[in-house]
C-alpha cells in the first residue's frame, strides 16, 4: 500500500482528502506544518508528499527547499497543492522542489493520476 504524507494546515481539507485516498488503497500520515511534515519526511519512508503551499510554522515552499535539500528526503516525489492558482506558481513550487503541483478544490481523479505516475517513476 503506497503511503503518503498529507502536509495540510485546514482540518477539513485534511480530513476531507485523507478520506478519498484512504478509500483509494493508500496510507494517509498526516502534518499540520510544514516544520512537522519536514519532521515526518525525515523519520518515516513516503512514496508521495503532498504539500499545501500557505502552511504555519513553516511554508510550503521552505519544506520543499528542506526535503530536496536533505539527502534522506530528495528523492520522494512532492506534489505543490494550493488555493491560490497564480500566473507562475506552477514554475515557483518546481523551483522549489516540487516535481507536480495541483489545486484546489482537488478534483481526485487528477491528483491520482499525478501520484501514481510519480510512484511509478519513483525508484523502489
Amino acid at each position: 500500500m503506497p503511503k503518503i504524507l498529507l502536509v495540510e494546515d485546514n482540518e477539513m481539507n485534511r480530513d476531507m482528502l485523507s478520506r478519498r485516498l484512504q478509500r483509494k488503497g493508500f496510507e494517509v500520515v498526516m502534518a499540520v506544518d510544514g516544520a512537522q511534515g519536514v519532521e515526518m519526511a525525515r523519520a518515516q519512508r513516503f512514496d508521495v508528499i503532498l504539500m499545501d503551499r500557505s502552511l504555519p510554522v513553516m511554508n510550503g515552499w521552505d519544506a520543499s527547499r528542506a526535503l530536496k535539500a536533505d539527502p534522506l528526503t530528495r528523492a520522494v516525489p512532492i506534489i505543490a497543492l494550493t488555493a491560490h492558482a497564480m500566473s507562475g506558481d506552477r514554475e515557483r513550487a518546481l523551483e522549489a522542489g516540487a516535481n507536480d503541483y495541483d489545486t484546489k478544490p482537488i478534483e481526485l481523479p487528477r491528483l491520482l493520476a499525478k501520484i501514481e505516475a510519480l510512484i511509478a517513476q519513483s525508484p523502489a
